[in-house]
């Protein structure tokens, strides 16, 4: 009898686990399904809005590619190639039909495959970007935490006064701008770095440095504004009063707790770091995406411009659809109100 009484104790235990691990799958299955429509939604709209940001440029890219000594009859010749005398609908459609099958289109200017263009220059682009985001977000936890710990109650008035000069400083520097005067110093003055080109470690240094500085200050302001809210919270303060060491609730409580707004507004600096990496490239002559685009705009190069953008567009949502994910990961309760 008292095996019986142990199996029939046992299943509802077993069915409540299942149920519970079923709930708990279809709950991930309806936030991933819904972050993947949005970001389908997005690029869509992203596409849309490239297209017609595009087409508003004043002048004529035909026209403009081809020089002042081409004939009317040469320009309508080379327009009609293009496709550029159709209707602007029907433009849009072929242009979303190319993309899906991954045909950017042909430079107006060199008439070479955007999509060969973007797999050679984009590439060097990421391997700046990438170092300089990660650099960010390892510089800007442990200051913005380690200012909070010492500021936390008003104390450190001096600490505190160096962090907010020092951080508002370098926040309200254009990356371009500090690129300018890092490559008049380091390169042209003291010429202790490479000029231009990505060939060697030492290129990284200054466009990195440059990329960095602001953003790290900004989220570094707003680590340790977070990180202060959660070292006053209620749970915290009872683990002090269980005497559990610093460290431990640190990495315990403090972390998980400030990490999901930190790596929120992470995210939204990301789109602006990815936008100085290409103003920062024409500065030190970086063999990315920047030193083309601007050139592309000035040329009126619709296709080249088109696809510049949309993948610069669309590689800030994916990022930001992959934190999204990792923030639910990490804080189940950043996804309850979509669920």
């Amino acid at each position: 009898m008292s095996t019986g009484y142990q199996v029939t104790g046992a299943e509802p235990r077993a069915d409540g686990q299942a149920r519970q691990q079923v709930r708990a799958s279809h709950r991930w299955m309806v936030f991933a399904g819904r972050r993947l429509v949005r970001l389908v939604l997005s690029l869509l709209v992203l596409l849309a809005a490239t297209f017609i940001m595009v087409h508003l440029i004043p002048g004529d890219p035909v026209q403009t590619a081809l020089g002042d000594q081409a004939t009317p009859q040469m320009v309508a010749q080379r327009r009609h190639e293009l496709g550029l005398d159709l209707p602007l609908p029907e433009q849009l459609w072929r242009y979303v039909l190319g993309v899906v099958t991954g045909d950017f289109g042909r430079s107006i200017v060199t008439e070479a495959p955007v999509s060969d263009l973007l797999t050679t220059r984009f590439p060097n682009t990421l391997l700046l970007a990438a170092p300089a985001f990660l650099l960010v977000i390892l510089i800007a936890m442990p200051v913005g935490l380690l200012t909070a710990v010492r500021t936390r109650g008003g104390r450190g008035r001096h600490v505190r006064g160096w962090f907010v000069n020092v951080t508002g400083l370098l926040n309200s520097i254009p990356d371009y701008v500090l690129a300018t005067v890092l490559s008049l110093v380091f390169v042209v003055t003291i010429k202790a770095f490479p000029a231009a080109g990505n060939d060697q470690l030492s290129s990284y240094v200054l466009p990195v440095v440059a990329l960095v500085a602001g953003p790290a200050a900004s989220l570094s302001r707003i680590v340790r504004v977070e990180a202060l809210k959660v070292l006053d919270a209620e749970y915290v303060r009872a683990a002090k009063a269980r005497r559990l060491p610093a460290v431990l609730r640190t990495w315990r409580y403090v972390l998980p707790n400030m990490m999901t707004a930190s790596l929120t507004y992470g995210t939204m600096i990301l789109a602006g770091l990815i936008a100085g990496t290409v103003l920062v490239e024409n500065v030190f002559g970086w063999p990315g995406i920047g030193t083309v685009i601007s050139q592309a705009v000035i040329q009126k190069d619709y296709p080249l411009i088109q696809g510049i953008l949309l993948v610069l567009g669309a590689t800030v949502l994916i990022l930001n659809m992959v934190v999204d994910v990792v923030l639910g990961v990490l804080d189940p309760r950043s996804r309850l109100g979509e669920l």
